[in-house]
């Protein structure tokens, strides 16, 4: 892969700046600017080369304008907001650009060409530029246009952004430093099945929280109540037997008539819903934290929107603290990062979502064998 470290002779080129813009929405506010502001970099080192930037992302599902986005960028750059993906206003839009210039395109997923992917839509993309850079590590794991037929037809590169997650999140699997911690949290076990018989090998303790806890603590037998579990067998009684993995049997519940109680395992009930850890669970791992020299974390450990984001919080200040090089990832940890300004309080918090947890398992993605 190339860096646009290595881009030279780029004043008046046109470069293609695949970003990833998809952030959190409420109504037509974005609620979170983390992955606009870690894209600046790469932005700002093409405008003082005196390149014409075309920004190109996609938001949820292609029902929402980026006009928002477009909105908050210009908070930090000069941005012209095209409400097209293709076409002859977009062609025009782009012939008068200058050096220096930045426009935003809409959202991709608008056209169908962009998740089939379709071809011609990749060449209509790569027609307007002389040079490709994916700054979108977060949906580097899908097959989209944008992401691997694009780079086939321009010359690529990647971003500095990009560059930062594939170096950083690859200490996890090349020569990880030891005693290595791995904190893993969320909603959905299948796809966290992989990161955990991988890592299970190579880290030293796995803690588990979030969603994927309840399927443990059923396998051990325990009542879980109306709490979320995975209706498939993942084999969850046999792998709850490895002593590298550290399963808290303190949680926090919330009660049917919407009282929130800390009880142990043992004592839920069948209308209890485990929304989060205890307190006990947070001086659990506190000793891990304090001797690890590694330590990776993918995914909340509690149901962060009703009310379960206190011991994420908690583990994230014991974490800050510790001497640890500390990588986290997943779009909702990320989001309570930001949210209590802590991001400079960590080695390296990635922008990925289902990305990292697919890098971290499989070592690639299609995004850079895209750019290889």
């Amino acid at each position: 892969m190339h860096s646009i470290k290595e881009l030279k002779n780029i004043k008046g080129k046109t470069i293609l700046v695949r970003v990833d813009f998809n952030v959190p929405m409420k109504g037509n506010s974005v609620e979170d600017n983390f992955r606009i502001k870690k894209a600046l970099p790469t932005i700002n080192f093409l405008i003082k080369k005196g390149a014409k930037i075309i920004l190109i992302t996609h938001l949820g599902k292609g029902e929402e304008s980026l006009k928002p986005v477009a909105k908050v960028l210009n908070k930090y750059i000069n941005v012209r907001f095209i409400p097209e993906v293709i076409g002859v206003k977009v062609t025009k839009a782009v012939s008068e650009m200058k050096i220096g210039d930045v426009i935003l395109l809409e959202n991709l997923r608008m056209n169908k060409g962009e998740q089939k992917p379709d071809e011609s839509f990749a060449k209509s993309l790569a027609k307007l530029a002389d040079i490709y850079v994916n700054e979108a590590f977060p949906v580097s794991h899908r097959g989209d246009a944008s992401i691997v037929l694009v780079p086939k037809l321009l010359p690529h590169y990647a971003g500095f952004q990009w560059t930062d997650e594939v170096k950083n999140l690859s200490m996890a699997f090349k020569k990880p430093k030891h005693p290595f911690l791995f904190i893993l949290g969320g909603a959905k076990f299948e796809t966290k099945l992989p990161i955990i018989k991988r890592y299970i090998k190579t880290a030293d303790h796995l803690f588990i929280g979030g969603a994927m806890l309840n399927d443990f603590l059923k396998a051990k037998g325990f009542e879980v109540g109306v709490s979320l579990v995975s209706d498939k067998n993942f084999g969850v009684k046999e792998m709850s037997r490895n002593k590298k993995l550290i399963i808290p049997e303190n949680v926090l519940v919330k009660t049917f008539d919407n009282k929130y109680v800390q009880k142990h395992a043992n004592e839920v009930s069948k209308n209890d819903n485990i929304i989060d850890l205890g307190d006990k669970a947070v001086k659990m791992i506190e000793p891990y934290i304090k001797s690890a020299k590694l330590i990776l974390w993918n995914g909340p450990l509690g149901k962060y929107e009703d009310g379960g984001a206190g011991t994420t919080k908690k583990i994230l200040k014991l974490i800050a603290k510790s001497k640890a090089i500390s990588i986290i990832g997943g779009g909702d940890t990320v989001e309570i990062i930001s949210e209590m300004k802590m991001e400079k309080n960590f080695s390296f918090v990635s922008t990925g979502g289902g990305a990292t947890l697919d890098f971290l398992a499989n070592g690639t993605l299609p995004g850079i064998k895209a750019l290889g």
